[in-house]
């Protein structure tokens, strides 16, 4: 007997693109910020 009220969730490829750009950009950030921090000394080099 099957369950009309189950509904199967898809996602659109479009976000699926956007998230994984997103978590990499992240990542790309983070190792950024601390290559910069292990050269300078600084998260943000010429602020104090």
């Amino acid at each position: 007997m099957e369950n009309s009220k189950t509904k199967t969730k898809t996602v659109e490829k479009e976000k699926l693109v956007a998230e994984t750009l997103n978590g990499r950009f992240a990542m790309i950030g983070l190792i950024a910020a601390l290559g910069a921090y292990l050269t300078t000394g600084q998260i943000i080099p010429g602020f104090v």
